[in-house]
C-alpha cells in the first residue's frame, strides 16, 4: 500500500489531546492526493483534461483515536475501478503497526465542465495498481437511510473556508458541520457520509437532525430539502 509516516499534531487534536475524526479524515484525503501526485495523475493532470474526482461516499471505522505527538502511518490503496468510478481503502496504524482506523470510499470520475460522470481514461486508471480489499470492516453500498421525524435546525451559509480546490464545500467540512449536533462527550466509532451534490460559496445549508444516545443522522440540504450530504454517526 502507498503511505506516509507522521505524528499527531497539536492542530489535529481535541480538548482531550486525541486526534479528531476530521483530522483522521483529512489525513486519508491527503494520502490519496499524495498517491495520485506521486504517480503523475494528480490534481493538475486531471484538471488539464477537464476532469475531477468527486467523493460519493465514505465509511470510516475508528478503533482508537491516537494521541498528541503519537507516531502514526497513513496508507491507501485502490481496489476496484469501473467505467465511471473508483473504490479506495484507507487505514491508519500506530507505531506498533496496530490498526487505529480504516475506511472505504467510492469516487466518481467527473467531467468538470459538464458536471457529469464520464469514462475513466486508461492513462489515469492504468497508473494505479489494484490491491486486495481490506478486511477491517463490513462493506456496504454507501446509501444512508434517512430516518423519519427529523428536526430542522438553524440554517447557515457556506463560507470561503469551507471550500476546496474544486471550489465546492470540502468533504470533511460536511462531516465537521454534522458533528456539531452530537451531544457533548459522544465518542464516534463509525461515520458514514453520502454526498449528493456540491454546495458552493453563497449557498445556504439547511440542517435536519435526528440524534439519540447511540448516534444519529444529519442531513445537510438546500432550501428545497434536497440533500448536499447525509452523515450518520455511531
Amino acid at each position: 500500500m502507498y503511505g506516509y509516516d507522521s505524528r499527531v499534531r497539536l492542530s489535529e487534536v481535541d480538548q482531550d489531546r486525541r486526534m479528531t475524526l476530521n483530522a483522521i479524515l483529512n489525513s486519508f484525503q491527503d494520502c490519496s492526493s499524495f498517491h495520485s501526485e506521486d504517480l503523475g495523475v494528480g490534481a493538475a493532470f486531471v484538471e488539464q483534461k477537464k476532469r475531477m474526482w468527486v467523493l460519493s461516499s465514505w465509511k470510516i471505522v475508528i478503533q482508537r483515536y491516537p494521541e498528541l505527538a503519537e507516531s502514526i502511518r497513513v496508507e491507501t490503496s485502490p481496489y476496484e475501478f469501473s467505467k465511471l468510478t473508483g473504490r479506495r481503502n484507507f487505514r491508519m496504524l500506530d507505531g506498533r503497526g496496530e490498526m487505529l482506523a480504516c475506511a472505504d470510499s467510492l469516487w466518481v470520475y467527473m467531467d468538470a465542465v459538464r458536471k457529469r460522470p464520464c469514462r475513466l481514461e486508461e492513462d489515469v486508471a492504468g497508473a494505479y495498481t489494484m490491491e486486495p480489499r481490506l478486511t477491517c470492516m463490513e462493506y456496504e453500498d454507501g446509501h444512508i437511510q434517512i430516518p423519519e421525524d427529523m428536526i430542522a435546525e438553524e440554517p447557515f451559509p457556506v463560507h470561503r473556508w469551507h471550500l476546496d480546490v474544486n471550489h465546492h464545500v470540502n468533504n470533511g467540512q460536511y462531516v465537521q458541520m454534522a458533528a456539531e449536533y452530537l451531544p457533548d462527550g459522544f465518542v464516534i466509532h463509525q461515520m458514514k457520509a453520502e454526498y449528493k451534490k456540491s454546495a458552493l460559496l453563497g449557498d445556504v445549508i439547511y440542517p435536519e437532525v435526528k440524534i439519540d444516545k447511540n448516534g444519529g443522522t444529519v442531513v445537510l440540504g438546500d432550501q428545497d430539502g434536497k440533500p448536499y450530504a447525509v452523515i450518520e454517526f455511531r
